[in-house]
């Protein structure tokens, strides 16, 4: 498990430098490139890049796109809703992870604060998930405690939560079992132990849960054209605690409301 803390941090970097970057006229592709750059300078290499048929770094994910965007060269704009999800490999282990920001439009105040409402409640339930993890007996009980932080948090909206892309266990393969739901489910899910590696990505919308593939058989878009915000990190359970390998503070800011305190691996 101590070989998941590189690549972890390889990831960390890249969304930074991608995050210091993005502004008004910026392109996608331009952010992806940035991307790859930081994982390189940290030793490692772009795993989303070993996807079959897949040929970038990250996933950028604009407006109604919820995942699995595409960098592209169309400029970013005022008011946009961009998520970036960025995963590296290094020493054969690997990390992923994303978040989404709302770039300012003082033209359209209000666009931008509905926006960041949506954003903030998607970052608020990806935390609330991972404090569950904490504690929890069962894996499940992290989709449950993020269903219930959407709806308490969603001040009479009713945002959705995809329910056809969940998180994922992590390790050697990006991509590993078991699921991680996002929302409430019947079955408890497999016993939280030490050794356990998830991603937990919460994906909200502000209208209906419906999506579309879009013809490049990559990017996911709401069916109604309402926006969308994502939050991911990888995070281990461990003998002393759990530790958010994808954030440089092992996700001490983003636990401290809850209590709290990630301890590192040793």
């Amino acid at each position: 498990m101590r070989r998941m803390v590189a690549p972890g941090l390889a990831t960390a970097a890249s969304l930074a430098a991608v995050r210091e970057a993005i502004r008004p006229g910026i392109t996608t592709l331009e952010l992806d490139a940035i991307a790859e750059t930081a994982i390189i300078a940290a030793g490692g290499a772009s795993n989303f890049k070993l996807v079959p048929g897949y040929r970038h770094t990250v996933c950028a994910s604009v407006n109604a796109d919820v995942v699995h965007g595409i960098p592209n060269d169309r400029p970013l704009e005022p008011g946009d809703i961009l998520s970036i999800d960025s995963g590296a490999i290094l020493d054969g282990w690997n990390g992923d992870s994303a978040f989404t920001t709302v770039l300012d439009n003082f033209a359209d105040p209000e666009l931008v604060a509905l926006r960041r409402q949506l954003n903030d409640i998607t970052e608020g339930s990806l935390w609330a998930g991972i404090a569950r993890l904490a504690s929890a007996k069962h894996l499940n009980e992290v989709g449950a405690a993020i269903e219930d932080h959407i709806v308490a948090q969603g001040g009479g909206h009713d945002y959705g939560i995809l329910e056809d892309f969940v998180g994922h266990g992590i390790g050697r393969d990006m991509h590993e079992d078991p699921p991680v739901f996002n929302y409430r489910v019947r079955e408890k899910g497999p016993e939280v132990r030490p050794g356990l590696v998830v991603a937990i990505e919460p994906m909200v919308v502000r209208g209906k849960i419906d999506t579309i593939i879009q013809d490049d058989e990559w990017t996911v878009t709401t069916a109604d054209g309402e926006p969308a915000a994502h939050w991911e990190h990888s995070v281990a359970v461990h003998r002393d605690g759990i530790w958010v390998l994808t954030a440089e503070d092992g996700g001490a800011a983003g636990l401290a409301p809850f209590g709290i305190t990630p301890t590192p691996i040793r």
